[in-house]
């Protein structure tokens, strides 16, 4: 994790290295966390769970990781902390180690309670670096340290499907061993940040000051518009994440293994998407990524509940493509609003996305539980809709 003294006067630079560090520690830190929705069916059966239950455990999960997001966020901008990058990790880690062994309800809620403090830790202080590392390239550096997370999403089914459901809960624990490599990893970048990193981020806020700011109105009407945006994106999201494994099943009859293969082709057709948005975006705007991306989906969505097996896997997966390259334009626009506060903005982003999540998640459930799973994505067909709002998100730059 070296590089060359220049750089620490040079900001402008890309530090590729350091970007694929932190995109392989999203990796093994979303592998991990993946697990706990691909394991649903394991653990609806083993602990006769109700779906409303399925959606509580992903609204504890993901709702622990949404409130502490954007404080480790503002706090990292001010007082940065690079290795507890590591700790995120032996956090994730041990919650891994308990949800194997869990054998009530509130063992698993307290499982993935620690799950979701990892997360909280990692993802904005990973995203500051990434962005601190970008130079001249925020989009690219953002898709590709956030395809490291949803590749790490697409192999969590894959590793359910041939690990866990072959070998039961308890292999679960196997992959505390990935939260050792993951510290290992991520201590090296918390390395590079004292050597190097701190130097470029002091030249960074430098700049920030310098620079004109936006008027307030227009950060404030940015920041609103893009939580509605991400309503439609992450609700639409977890109906695939946590559901799309039951409907399947429900409605093509397919096996658990079967399932988990679909979706792995839908979370390997989001990371794609993710790693094609940041790039697309530095070369056009993120404004027209973020609207495109999300309104452009509509028709497949529309369309995708009424399909046969084929057909409906290839739709979800073409959605899931474009509708990825939404998140990395969405959190480079948030800082280009914010520049003089990128950690907190990528863990308000991060913390939000969390939590629409969990909270879409546990309606989903409910609403799974009381008209089936199928009325779900019926109902889940008009989310991109809500892309309309795109058209009104202010330009950031000029």
């Amino acid at each position: 994790m070296s590089e060359q003294t220049s750089t620490v006067h040079t900001p402008d630079s890309t530090v590729v290295p350091v970007i694929l560090a932190v995109s392989l520690g999203h990796l093994l830190n979303d592998l991990m966390q993946s697990l706990i929705p691909a394991a649903y069916p394991l653990l609806k059966d083993n602990l006769a769970l109700s779906f409303a239950q399925i959606g509580l455990i992903t609204l504890v999960f993901q709702g622990t990781a949404s409130i502490l997001q954007p404080l480790v966020g503002i706090y990292t901008d001010r007082r940065p902390l690079p290795y507890a990058l590591a700790a995120g990790m032996a956090s994730t880690g041990a919650g891994l180690v308990m949800l194997a062994h869990a054998m009530t309800f509130g063992m698993v809620l307290l499982s993935v309670a620690l799950i979701g403090l990892g997360s909280a830790i990692f993802h904005p202080e990973a995203s500051r670096i990434a962005r601190l590392a970008a130079g001249m390239r925020p989009g690219f550096a953002q898709s590709l340290f956030q395809v490291g997370g949803n590749a790490g999403s697409a192999l969590g089914p894959l590793a359910a499907a041939f690990v866990v459901m072959e070998r039961g809960q308890v292999s679960i624990e196997w992959f505390a061993g990935v939260a050792m490599i993951g510290m290992v990893l991520l201590w090296g970048v918390g390395r590079w940040y004292t050597a190097v990193g701190a130097a470029r981020a002091l030249a960074r806020r430098s700049r920030a000051r310098s620079a004109v700011p936006l008027p307030q109105a227009a950060v404030r009407m940015g920041m609103f518009l893009l939580i509605v945006l991400m309503i439609s994106k992450f609700v639409y999201s977890v109906s695939f994440s946590s559901y799309y494994t039951f409907y399947l099943i429900e409605e093509f009859g397919l096996t658990v293994g079967e399932s988990q293969v679909c979706l792995f082709i839908f979370l390997a057709a989001v990371a794609a998407g993710t790693i094609i948005g940041g790039p697309v975006g530095d070369r056009i705007g993120r404004r027209r990524v973020i609207l495109w991306s999300i309104l452009g989906i509509l028709p497949l969505t529309l369309a995708l509940p009424w399909l046969p097996l084929i057909p409906n896997v290839f739709c979800a997966a073409l959605a899931g493509l474009i509708l990825a390259s939404a998140f990395p334009a969405m959190v480079v626009y948030a800082q280009d609003l914010m520049p003089q506060n990128t950690g907190m903005v990528a863990g308000l982003l991060f913390g939000l996305a969390f939590g629409i999540a969990a909270i879409g998640a546990a309606g989903l459930g409910v609403l799974a539980d009381a008209w089936g799973i199928v009325a779900v994505y019926k109902i889940c067909a008009f989310l991109p809709l809500l892309g309309l709002a795109g058209f009104l998100l202010p330009e950031p730059k000029g």
